[in-house]
């Protein structure tokens, strides 16, 4: 509960008692909810179809299925079948670049929370970066490299079929499309594959891997701008057969497309100022002196020892002086200041679960780890043999991220 912006240890006249990553804002401590519809587990990592990726495959199957009428005039109705068949595989192929990721991450050992496969392709989220730039370099090269190497093998298998067939088509369309994935993402700007490759080689040079985040994302946000006035202008090249139509829909991909590189670009920098940060958040510099009291004492008596004692949280105790909750600094605000001399704190704390003792020695990572593990507004502090240090607010630990990420 806060009372002031105090901050620090327990004072020598008060004794203590017994007693874990896209783009903005620090992780807040929430459990990890699913992302889609689950398709299975791989080497043991989930893989989500999201509900947006049902609206491109429906996009794809109407533009493609368009297409193939000039090609296969004779299959009437069923050339969408072929188009969503076309879009299923188009799929697959971005889950077999993602595959490729996430075992060079799982060969690393830097674990891969989940796939998701989304409407603009597909996302491994790895869950730590890797140690050296060229294990990073390998890590972001090796999708657009099972790209190529689809790209190829489709190529090899058009020579088998006839080209105006439906094998035929179908295996162009792959070919041309896997093509196209890896040229775009080895575009060298985050949050592309590209990107992360020039960052890793920045990285190697400087021997710093912020100069190289740093480096490939304002590179990714002269890719946004460039995707935002290039695919306009090279779709307006094309002249003959264009309506007003197509031009609009063709600035509208662009436009998404330009936010999602420029978002991406800017999340990677925070995240990397966050990533640098973590190793200087430790729990001793956060935590709040605190007064202790019992349950039945009333809140505005509790409020005026918290201000005599410079503290910025309030303690409830049992008979024995043991701590046993916390007062919720919510559940303060809520109760008017005339009341305060007549409400007791007791209904007002949150019992001491176990979750809500953080040990004082807890930094970086493993702070956020705790933190995320059981979600409060407000935990315990305490030493290794149980003393009570103080009470930290999360807060706190979001203000302290924020302005690191904000590069304060």
């Amino acid at each position: 509960m806060t009372v002031s912006d105090s901050r620090g240890q327990q004072t020598s006249d008060q004794p203590p008692h017994g007693g874990d990553r896209p783009p903005g804002r620090p992780p807040e401590p929430r459990k990890e909810r699913g992302g889609g519809i689950l398709m299975g587990r791989p080497f043991g990592v989930p893989i989500y179809v999201t509900p947006s990726w049902f609206v491109i495959a429906a996009l794809i199957t109407w533009v493609f299925g368009g297409q193939l009428n000039d090609v296969l005039p004779d299959l009437g109705g069923s050339r969408y079948l072929v188009a969503f068949s076309f879009a299923v595989a188009f799929y697959a192929s971005v889950l077999v670049h993602e595959l490729a990721h996430t075992l060079v991450a799982l060969r690393y050992r830097l674990g891969v929370r989940r796939i998701q496969l989304q409407f603009f392709g597909g996302v491994s989220e790895i869950e730590n970066e890797a140690e050296t730039p060229w294990r990073e370099f390998w890590l972001a090269f090796v999708g657009p490299l099972l790209s190529l190497v689809l790209g190829g093998v489709f190529y090899l298998a058009m020579q088998a079929v006839e080209l105006s067939s439906v094998p035929g088509v179908l295996l162009t369309g792959l070919m041309v499309s896997n093509l196209v994935v890896a040229a775009f993402n080895l575009l060298p700007g985050l949050p592309l594959d590209g990107g992360r490759m020039l960052r890793a080689v920045v990285w190697a040079v400087t021997g710093r891997p912020m100069t190289g985040t740093v480096a490939a994302a304002w590179v990714g946000r002269a890719l946004a701008v460039a995707v935002l006035i290039g695919l306009p202008l090279i779709s307006a090249s094309r002249g003959v057969g264009r309506t007003g139509t197509d031009t609009l829909v063709d600035a509208v991909i662009a436009a998404v497309l330009a936010a999602i590189i420029w978002n991406g670009a800017g999340a990677s920098v925070r995240n990397a100022r966050l990533k640098e940060a973590l190793p200087g958040l430790r729990l001793r510099d956060l935590a709040r002196r605190t007064v202790e009291v019992t349950a039945d004492t009333p809140l505005g008596e509790a409020l005026r020892r918290a201000r005599e004692a410079q503290a910025g949280a309030v303690v409830v105790v049992d008979g024995r002086g043991e701590p046993i909750a916390i007062v919720r600094e919510s559940a303060v605000r809520a109760v008017p200041e005339h009341r305060r001399p007549w409400v007791a704190v007791g209904p007002l704390a949150r019992d001491l679960e176990p979750g809500l003792r953080l040990s004082a020695d807890l930094t970086g990572e493993d702070l956020l780890h705790a933190v995320r593990a059981t979600p409060a507004g407000e935990y315990l502090v305490v030493e290794s043999d149980g003393r009570v240090y103080g009470v930290v607010a999360l807060t706190d630990i979001e203000q302290r991220l924020t302005a690191a990420v904000a590069g304060h």
